[in-house]
């Protein structure tokens, strides 16, 4: 019989505090009355959203609108007057298994969001809101059939990279730790550029553990860091293969150069119809080759090799994980692209994701998870209910189709970049190999 461990837990600290603002110290806390916020298809769904952080609250000047929708097409709203005292209880179900979203906004009463008078004016925190959800049966969630010949094209993957001796260069940078080495790397890889990064390796002569970083969706270029664990080897790798410390005129150019027909990086779906022609493929390969020099590298100890990221990080961490049978433990958090193929099945999303084509079946994780081995351990340490960059419908299918040894933290309220600081519903979930 399998064994699933949960860890329920509510985190609760000092509110916002912001400058001047009737509402800057408020928050809208939600949270289901279950403690664990999943159901089965059917069963009524109650959440409770209060305001709270602030002792007064002028009459009729706020109310809390909110909308429910769900990977069941279905939309319901509502606007009710703010309050201290009474919470706004909303009931609702889901017919099948998926997720259901809560988004509410405290507003005016000409329906305009309040806007705190301090803060970051571009994230989610300058609202005061909740952003939220539950799902039913999700552990019956699965996505649309990967490609017939998936493991042909991952085979035929490594052996183009086969093809490539592992040569790099490396150059030595300035840090402030007189413990650690810093330096510059370009290792030679398939596709059409090389693995980029910074690699920083303890100058104690021992053996290390080595991990694989990788960053998020960007065009920011990688700048050398000035610090290094002193305990392990780190090569934290861009997701382009730009050249480094170059002036912005050659960052300009080059991310000018990697839109196709209009579409950021990644986004194009005319690119991604060829499975060797999207720009995740040259990322996928890079990911392959940067783990291939942590491995050739005489300080690493020859067992423990690790890779970490969040967003599309944390995609490119499944890809290490599934692709390197040698892996030993991957930290995904808010993985990206999870269940690509969900548009076709009318899952909610939000408004900015990787329009589906069959070729990305060989690129979405929930599809590459399934070639983990038991010997790695995976564990998602933020899947946010209210996150639809990486809906929760992907969250959960990713984690239904690992067969290691796994763990994933659901966190209510949490959207892709914001996290409450209070109030916090969270629900930790831990399973052994299978």
């Amino acid at each position: 019989m399998r064994r699933m461990m949960m860890t329920l837990g509510c985190v609760c600290a000092a509110g916002w505090i912001w400058a001047a603002g009737e509402l800057d110290d408020a928050r809208l806390a939600g949270r289901t009355t279950r403690a664990i916020p999943f159901y089965a298809a059917g069963e009524e769904m109650v959440f409770t959203l209060q305001l709270k952080g602030v002792d007064t609250l002028p009459p009729e000047t706020y109310f809390v609108k909110w909308e429910r929708t769900g990977d069941d097409g279905k939309k319901e709203e509502g606007t009710v007057p703010a309050s201290l005292t009474e919470p706004l209880v909303i009931k609702t179900s889901l017919d099948r298994p998926g997720f259901v979203r809560i988004l509410a906004h405290v507003v005016d009463k000409d329906g305009k969001r309040y806007v705190r008078t301090d803060g970051d004016k571009r994230g989610d925190n300058r609202w005061v809101f909740f952003d939220g959800g539950a799902g039913a049966d999700i552990e019956k969630l699965q996505g649309v059939p990967e490609p017939a010949d998936f493991d042909a094209f991952w085979a035929k993957q490594k052996a183009r990279l086969a093809e490539v001796p592992l040569k790099a260069t490396r150059v030595e940078t300035p840090g402030k730790s007189p413990n650690v080495k810093i330096y510059a790397v370009t290792i030679d890889c398939a596709g059409p550029r090389p693995v980029t990064g910074y690699l920083t390796i303890p100058n104690g002569g021992q053996k290390y553990p080595a991990r694989l970083e990788t960053h998020g969706y960007g065009t920011n270029p990688q700048r050398a860091p000035q610090w290094g664990p002193q305990d392990c080897v780190v090569l934290n790798i861009n997701a382009h293969g730009y050249e480094l410390g170059k002036d912005k005129a050659y960052y300009d150019a080059f991310f000018a150069g990697i839109t196709s027909n209009g579409q950021g990086y990644a986004f194009d779906p005319k690119q991604n119809a060829d499975p060797e022609a999207a720009y995740f493929n040259g990322m996928a390969l890079r990911v392959m080759r940067g783990l291939q020099y942590l491995k050739s590298l005489p300080e690493w100890n020859g067992k423990d090799l690790w890779a970490s990221g969040g967003s599309q990080g944390g995609l490119q961490t499944i890809w290490a994980a599934s692709l390197d049978p040698q892996v030993t433990r991957a930290d995904s958090s808010v993985t990206w692209c999870c269940d690509m193929g969900g548009t076709e099945l009318n899952r909610n999303r939000g408004g900015w994701y990787v329009h589906w084509v069959p070729a990305l079946g060989y690129y979405d994780p929930i599809n590459l998870c399934r070639r983990i081995p038991k010997s790695c351990r995976v564990t998602i340490p933020r899947a946010g209910l209210g996150d639809y960059t990486c809906p929760p419908s992907g969250l959960a299918i990713l984690f239904n189709n690992m067969t290691c040894p796994k763990t994933i933290k659901w966190v209510q309220g949490s959207t892709h970049g914001f996290v409450p600081s209070a109030d916090q519903q969270v629900l930790t979930v831990e399973m052994p190999a299978q």
